[in-house]
């Protein structure tokens, strides 16, 4: 037998794991197989050689798991492929097209057979069960899982059916879904044990087990037994599939007759960083404004995906009030199943700072819209952006075009008819213009004679390319010889059967307004399936959505010279500041009292604390307190100097006396912790306590209470307790709200105060504000562990 054994594992990506909607989460993995070398006798591997064999074992990982999602993609898009195909057989025969033609749903996922059970008749394919034994199947699921849309299973007898045995090995794994409350759709598969073959070492007809080990083949033959009943399991893709044309074969019975307006959102929404904090207020309230009011529906995330924007009309949409719809997960909570990779993608990539447009998404109903089924929107995704320029949150801004889809619907099933649609004056009806297979304009609607102002006998007969659209002398000018270029593409791929969705287009039209639109073009067959022409549908973006961008532009255009103001003011303010370091430095290496190389000494903290502000490069993290904190040895001497110092001058300019409390035996003492974090939430809460004192008042105080905790073993923290204190009033209640983050606007001083509050609890301290008869302080607790041990005590 084996002594000695060398075991590596084979890990692999698990494409099966749930998603988690956040681009930069590890993928999971799953351990594929194990590589096992045995040896039969007692053996040390070497160190270098068994570092070989696991770099060997994660190329081969690497590869193999290459091959994986390789086939996985090659497997998905077959799934798409075959079931854009039963949506078409579906148009034109639903639903016994689906298994009466080909391709049928056997094509959609690996099976042995398929089964359609509809007005109690059957429909068989392949490998499965009498027509007896499907009834049986129908009627166990309508009983034991009533509530349930479908079913997966890899073992039928494991699932609790009663017929299972019946059914033997051929039929074991079982995925079925109601289409009606009576009828499904059935997948079968047979046991595992046929499709696994042995790949072992050749069979030798003297090789016996005995009580110490058991032979390979036998150990195989037992497998076989355990998964003799099972058969493979049903992947996720493979459901996603199902579902979807469980979904499909469901809409098909349903008879849709709303149709409602389509408008266009052809747009981006850049940085939205607005010039000054009255600008902003404005700017801010008119775009709230117009988000509510839009007739588009737009909706935007934070980071983490989950909803932060909501207007009424994505609301009405959905049936979703805007209370219920905050702080859901797009992905989990909204969106139906066929479009969550779609979303997901989106926000990783905007997340990112890649924007995309014109992507078609399905969102659930809720309420009184949810016998309507989805609502299907195509947004773009814009990155929402602070004034830093860090991308914080997705917005999308969309147009609804499920009256759209209805309409395509409809003119797929009437075929012959379409008069009805196409000349009908309905408003719902969107700009629709055709063209015969030579290229000429044989339809022009009502609503494309609004849009354009041609009249339709001054275009049917024309060339679409060139003479309608085109440049210079044609009806509907277009922007350069690319955009007919482009044009011209699109139609003769619809003509070749090759359906365009969402083409950007922009003419002139006959008054000289420019028009945007998104096209698409569909070919037009005859009753043998014979392409006869293309149908183009324009959507046009609303007046609110183009103010919505006009307004967007200024604004960003304002943001971008705010930053470049505050890259300019940082860049000046550097060099004196390097003036002050040299002068300081020449001054170190003169001979200085002791009292002078003490005030160098808190010029250069204070050189430091300001460095530190202008080194500062993401605004959004302080003010979340978000930042990863210093931990230096200092004194807390030194802190006191840098902060009297910087509240002195405007004390003296008031006339106001600074009152400094400070234990002589703290002075030198040494402390861990952040230095320059603690002298610029100190020196903020002393200025603004200045600042807000009365020169009649007379005098600013700040004490320090030291209290040593002993925590074993020779360590000790010292809690500092700073009270800064004023007489008079004291500072604006609606400044201390802003501290305190209560408040829904902040001015400067509040934005101070708050960056100081957090900075401090990030040091695991408290500030509060304390009002008393004739005088008011800031209250600030912090710890600090003592930089001394005291090894007596150990």
């Amino acid at each position: 037998g084996s002594i000695g054994s060398l075991v590596m594992a084979v890990i692999v990506n698990d494409n099966d794991a749930e998603p988690s909607g956040r681009g930069n989460q590890p993928k999971n993995r799953r351990l594929w197989g194990m590589v096992v070398c045995h040896h039969t006798t007692p053996r040390a591997v070497p160190f270098s050689l068994r570092s070989a064999c696991e770099f060997l074992m994660q190329v081969f990982g690497l590869q193999l798991n290459m091959e994986i999602e390789l086939a996985a993609q090659m497997r998905e898009k077959h799934i798409l492929r075959t079931q854009t195909l039963l949506c078409d057989m579906l148009l034109r025969d639903a639903p016994i097209g689906i298994v009466t033609q080909s391709p049928n749903i056997m094509d959609l996922v690996k099976c042995d057979g398929a089964a359609l059970y509809y007005g109690k008749k059957f429909w068989l394919l392949g490998t499965t069960p009498t027509e007896a034994q499907i009834k049986d199947l129908a009627d166990w699921l309508l009983d034991v899982h009533r509530d349930s849309t479908g079913l997966s299973t890899e073992s039928l007898a494991d699932a609790g059916f009663p017929g299972a045995a019946a059914l033997g090995d051929a039929v074991c794994g079982m995925a079925a879904v109601k289409i009606t409350p009576r009828d499904y759709l059935f997948w079968f598969r047979s046991h595992t044990a046929k499709e696994i073959k042995w790949g072992g070492a050749k069979h030798n007809p003297d090789d016996k087990d005995d009580g110490k080990k058991m032979h390979p083949r036998s150990s195989f033959k037992a497998f076989l037994e355990v998964v003799k009943w099972r058969s493979s399991p049903w992947e996720d893709v493979e459901m996603d599939a199902v579902h979807s044309l469980q979904l499909i074969l469901r809409g098909s019975f349903q008879d849709i007759d709303d149709s409602e307006s389509k408008t266009m959102i052809h747009h981006r929404l850049n940085d939205l960083n607005l010039h000054g904090m009255d600008e902003l207020s404005t700017v801010a309230n008119e775009m709230v404004r117009l988000m509510e009011t839009a007739t588009a529906p737009i909706l935007a995330v934070d980071s983490s995906g989950f909803i932060n924007g909501w207007n009424g009309k994505a609301a009405e949409l959905t049936g979703l009030p805007l209370e219920d719809a905050m702080n859901k997960s797009l992905v989990r909570d909204l969106v139906v199943d066929e479009s969550v990779s779609t979303v997901e993608r989106l926000l990783y990539l905007a997340l990112q700072g890649e924007e995309e447009r014109n992507v078609e998404i399905k969102l659930k109903t809720f309420g009184t819209q949810a016998d309507k089924g989805p609502v299907i929107l195509v947004v773009n995704a814009c990155a929402s952006r602070n004034i830093t320029a860090n991308v914080v949150g997705v917005c999308f801004v969309g147009q609804d075009v499920t009256g759209e889809k209805v309409v395509m619907d409809k003119f797929t099933r009437i075929q012959g008819d379409y008069r009805t649609i196409v000349q009908s004056p309905n408003p719902l009806i969107p700009p629709i213009f055709g063209s015969d297979e030579f290229g000429y304009c044989s339809e022009w609607n009502p609503a494309m004679v609004k849009l354009s102002g041609w009249k339709m006998e001054e275009v049917l007969g024309k060339m679409n390319v060139g003479e309608i659209f085109g440049s210079e002398m044609a009806c509907c000018r277009l922007r350069g010889q690319d955009a007919m270029t482009k044009f011209m593409i699109v139609l003769n791929s619809a003509m070749g059967g090759q359906d365009s969705d969402r083409f950007p287009l922009g003419f002139f039209d006959r008054q000289g307004k420019y028009v945007e639109a998104l096209l698409i073009a569909n070919k037009r067959t005859d009753g043998a399936g014979a392409i006869t022409g293309v149908f183009c549908f324009l959507h046009i973006a609303s007046a609110e959505v183009q103010q919505a961008l006009q307004v967007q532009k200024r604004s960003a255009r304002t943001a971008l010279d705010k930053l470049k103001e505050v890259a300019y003011m940082r860049q000046e303010i550097r060099n004196p500041l390097y003036g002050i370091m040299f002068t300081r430095r020449l001054l170190e290496g003169t001979n200085l009292s002791e009292e002078q190389k003490q005030i160098i000494d808190t010029s250069a903290v204070c050189e430091k604390q300001l460095h530190q502000i202008l080194d500062e490069d993401n605004f959004e993290n302080l003010d979340h307190g978000n930042i990863d904190l210093d931990t230096i040895e200092f004194t807390m001497g030194t802190v006191m100097d840098a902060v009297i110092s910087q509240g002195m001058i405007r004390s003296r300019e008031k006339g106001l006396q600074l009152i400094r409390e400070t234990p002589v035996d703290i002075k030198n003492m040494r402390l861990y912790g952040d230095q320059l974090r603690l002298q610029q939430v100190l020196a903020d809460f002393l200025t603004t306590a200045v600042r807000f004192t009365s020169s009649s008042d007379g005098w600013v105080g700040i004490k320090v209470v030291p209290t040593m905790k002993g925590l074993g073993g020779g360590l000790h923290v010292m809690r500092f307790d700073y009270r800064i204190s004023h007489p008079g009033k004291g500072i604006p209640e609606d400044l201390v709200q802003q501290m305190f983050d209560c408040s829904r606007e902040i001015t400067q001083e509040g934005m101070g105060l708050s960056v100081s509050r957090k900075l401090v609890r990030l040091m695991n301290g408290d500030v509060s504000y304390i009002r008393e008869a004739g005088v008011c302080y800031f209250l600030v607790n912090v710890e600090f562990p003592l930089a001394d041990r005291d090894d007596s005590q150990n």
